[in-house]
């Protein structure tokens, strides 16, 4: 499901897709040429010091001890310098890539957040928080490390090799004959690698969102005893993520054996060469020692850009899934010339012909030629059988999607043309399945107006008749209710939610089921609430209880995504057809009882 929206596309083939990072890099120019500077000035003095340790070799047999010890103490000066300027350089690096992660952490959650539900219908939220955790890591340690030491092992390797023809053009030439061996294996082997990479990103996101959704669903799991299969998913998931990352290891340790052993060796076959100039009197003894140094540095450097050219090809990966989630385009967007609603907002909802299928489902007709008006202060409640299109309706209205014909307009303005935050300002939802988050009451009813104070939320808190089970918990309205409300019962969760949504003071009610859950007191209490809270305001409910839609202003029966009958609770009984059968099976029997 979630594969077919961030998996199948073409792979990057290049290290291209590292610039994906410039728009979270060009804030900080300043951080960054400091760290350029540090790093050029280690570079510089690392390549120095070798200098210094050749007269310290020479001056051994000359008998000079106080210009020996001069220049004992000038490569202890540089070698200070040196950590001085490192440590600087770790500081400013490291900053930089814990700075940049956050931001593309940061826009990555601003960009998800808002996507419509038909994104989430395509991904799953698993995959999601994978690209935000294992993908931003890997950027995290190529922007705050790999780059820096990519940098400075280029800068070592090109001045070593600088200063190893100038202390021995012969040797040098020598060791450049090797440069082929170590870079054929590292590009045959570097996109093996790639592949393997991207392989290994993609198995641990599999099971981080299998993980997501049978955690985040542990009771049915456990009710159904699914513990077992839902293991073995996971044991295969894990152990496919774990193959994909023990071969993508192998490659790596082939590719760097391979590489450190052909330059080394050559590099002992150069040394000895240089060895045989010595005793011939063709170079002294700090000579061949200075280029033995330089040789070493030029060797590390190769090897170690061959690592880091995998770190880069692995984060060159994750940048490309981070930018390609920032910039999926959802199918619901803000228009680019907003309108206004005019104030104040008189909560008039209208429905003109709207025709509209999912995008999961495109050939099932959710709604067909729906037209609906509701009046300003109007109760209109939407009744019949599960999957009529009730649902649907609060969906288009609060512009989770876009009907695929016909328009909606509140109070006269298209809502196509409103911005979505300021058209979702205007509505109070109550869902049938309440969302709790993990933290206290009071805050999980503030969610409904953050800047409400703890005297407002109490007393919608009241109005919702949740007020004295709340002042009953170990911590009153501050006890941590756990992820998912996993604390309060099904009813004490319905009450919440209403008591936020009567907190919204919002010109629109939308309540679906909004007392499926609550036992007769507090249904009664609730009721009352409810009938308080809609006066003055457009209410639309979707229900079946008798007390709730008897007292409508009107009843809108639908059948398969059309309406099918309207009217009052009674004339509508008297009709006869699909309401008086929903009345006969799920009304007056529940009366009765």
């Amino acid at each position: 499901m979630a594969r077919g929206l961030l998996e199948d596309r073409p792979t990057s083939r290049r290290l291209g897709a590292l610039g994906g990072l410039m728009p979270f890099l060009l804030p900080y120019k300043a951080l960054i040429a400091a760290s350029l500077f540090a790093l050029i000035v280690t570079a510089f003095l690392s390549l120095i010091l070798p200098l210094a340790v050749r007269r310290v070799v020479d001056e051994f047999s000359s008998g000079d001890v106080a210009l020996m010890d001069a220049y004992f103490a000038a490569a202890v000066g540089i070698a200070t310098l040196l950590a001085i300027g490192s440590a600087l350089r770790f500081y400013l690096v490291t900053r930089l890539g814990e700075r940049v992660v956050a931001d593309i952490r940061l826009a990555v959650y601003r960009r998800v957040i808002g996507m419509s539900p038909a994104f989430f219908e395509r991904v799953l939220t698993g995959e999601v928080l994978s690209r935000m955790t294992t993908d931003t890591t890997l950027v995290q340690s190529v922007v705050g490390s790999s780059i820096s030491i990519a940098l400075r092992t280029s800068l070592t390797f090109m001045g070593g090799l600088v200063f190893m023809f100038i202390t021995s053009p012969k040797l040098a030439g020598l060791v450049l004959m090797l440069v082929p061996l170590v870079v054929l294996p590292v590009i045959f082997l570097g996109r093996r690698l790639r592949k393997l990479s991207r392989e290994s990103q993609d198995r641990i996101a599999e099971s981080s969102g299998h993980a997501s959704e049978t955690l985040l669903a542990a009771q049915t799991v456990q009710a159904y005893t699914h513990e077992g299969v839902s293991r073995a998913r996971f044991d295969a998931l894990t152990e496919a993520a774990f193959d994909a990352a023990r071969r993508r290891i192998g490659t790596r340790s082939v590719m760097t054996a391979l590489v450190i052993f052909l330059m080394f060796t050559g590099v002992v076959g150069v040394l000895w060469i240089g060895a045989r100039d010595v005793r011939a009197g063709g170079m002294t003894p700090g000579e061949l020692v200075q280029f033995v140094i330089y040789s070493v540095m030029v060797a590390g450097a190769v090897a170690g850009l061959s690592e880091i050219w995998g770190e880069l090809q692995r984060a060159a990966g994750a940048t490309e899934r981070l930018v390609e989630l920032l910039h999926l385009r959802d199918g619901i967007e803000d228009p680019a010339r907003p309108a206004t609603l005019p104030r104040p907002v008189r909560g008039e909802v209208r429905f003109d012909a709207v025709g509209f299928n999912y995008p999961a489902r495109p050939e099932v007709p959710a709604l067909g030629d729906f037209a609906l008006h509701v009046r300003p202060g109007e109760t209109v409640a939407l009744v019949g059988p599960s999957g009529a299109g009730k649902t649907t309706v609060f969906q288009l209205l609060m512009r989770f999607f876009d009907p695929d014909t016909g328009r909606i307009t509140l109070d006269g303005v298209p809502i196509r043309d409103l911005p979505r935050e300021e058209l979702r300002r205007h509505f109070a939802l109550v869902p049938q399945e309440p969302v709790i988050f993990a933290t206290t009451a009071r805050e999980n009813i503030r969610f409904g107006r953050p800047d409400a104070t703890d005297a407002q939320v109490e007393q919608a808190a009241r109005a919702a008749a949740a007020h004295d089970f709340l002042a009953a918990l170990p911590d009153g309205y501050d006890t941590y209710v756990g992820e998912r409300g996993v604390m309060l019962s099904g009813g004490q969760k319905q009450r919440i939610a209403i008591a936020r949504a009567i907190l919204r003071d919002a010109p629109v009610l939308l309540l679906d089921e909004a007392t499926s859950a609550l036992d007769a007191q507090s249904e009664r209490l609730v009721q009352e609430a409810v009938e308080g809270l809609a006066r003055g305001r457009t209410t639309l409910i979707i229900a079946h209880r008798l007390a709730t839609v008897k007292k409508a202003d009107r009843i809108i029966v639908m059948e398969g995504g059309r309406i099918v009958a309207e009217g009052t609770h009674d004339a509508l009984v008297a009709q006869g057809g699909l309401y008086a059968q929903l009345a006969r099976l799920q009304f007056t029997e529940g009366a009765a009882a």
